[in-house]
């Protein structure tokens, strides 16, 4: 199941479970749209791998006892800021190759 993380990792944005601005990688690395656009260059810091919007879980029981009441999202914050030049040295090799290639 997926952990929802609060915020994103470098900037620290809020992002609630309704965010539709949240990005993650396959290892659920969370980060906002304007860091993954505008800096990570779609570029995970920690895998290498490429981004998704986060999926929405629905805010009431619509079937199944499969909501966020039952499973609410992870208040555990990690804001560990990236180190800009090292990821731009990172990306540079790998950022032309698509995400599902690397």
């Amino acid at each position: 199941m997926l952990e929802l993380r609060p915020s994103c990792e470098h900037c620290n944005k809020t992002l609630p479970p309704e965010s539709l601005e949240a990005r993650i990688c396959s290892y659920e690395c969370t980060f906002c749209a304007a860091c993954v656009d505008g800096i990570l260059e779609n570029v995970c810091p920690n895998c290498g791998g490429g981004f998704v919007p986060r999926p929405v879980r629905p805010a009431r029981n619509l079937r199944g006892e499969n909501f966020l009441g039952k499973d609410p999202a992870s208040t555990k914050l990690k804001h560990r800021p990236v180190d800009l030049d090292a990821h731009t040295a990172f990306a540079a090799a790998i950022k032309s190759i698509p995400p599902e290639q690397r």
